[in-house]
């Protein structure tokens, strides 16, 4: 997967990558889950404070050329995926397990196990997890250079390089 490997480029590695691997396994053994045999993409999203900015992916499938993609996205207690938007990506997020605190289109939304969420494009969106918590991605395929971050709508955080918006070596 072509696109896995631009986002593996600024995963979290070392000490902290296996830290979070571990306290993620754990917590899906506790709820009886298992994820795919596909390696975990552990993304602070270049800004190096995984606890608070990140999330872990599991990319099951992200089939440009049948044009769908699916993923488990595992977020912690507090942790944030930052404020983004897509040009050309439609998702429905189905949350597996666990609560969440959803900004979508400038509006607040609380989703728990259970709940689905369709996020058109240009839709800004982020998520905090309330407790641990994993969602189901089921989308159009995944290309990095359709993700556009912001740290407020409109703006654009070029802290983040990857994406784009990136002004970086990454971009």
């Amino acid at each position: 997967m072509e696109e896995l490997d631009k986002a593996l480029k600024i995963g979290v590695s070392g000490p902290l990558r296996e830290e979070a691997l571990s306290a993620c396994h754990k917590q899906l053994q506790a709820w009886g889950l298992t994820m795919p045999a596909v390696e975990a993409l552990v993304l602070d999203f270049g800004l190096g404070n995984f606890y608070k900015i990140g999330l872990i992916e599991y990319w099951i499938a992200n089939e440009v050329d049948a044009g769908y993609c699916g993923k488990f996205l595992f977020v912690f207690d507090g942790q944030t995926c930052p404020m983004h938007h897509h040009k050309e990506k439609v998702e429905t997020f189905h949350l597996i397990k666990g609560r969440m605190e959803v900004s979508h289109g400038g509006s607040l939304r609380e989703m728990a196990a259970g709940d689905v969420l369709l996020v058109p494009p240009p839709v800004p969106h982020s998520f905090t997890a309330k407790g641990p918590a994993l969602l189901l991605e089921i989308s159009k395929p995944c290309i990095i250079q359709d993700n556009y971050f912001a740290e407020r709508p409109p703006g654009e955080d070029p802290r983040i390089p990857i994406g784009g918006n990136c002004k970086g070596p990454t971009a």
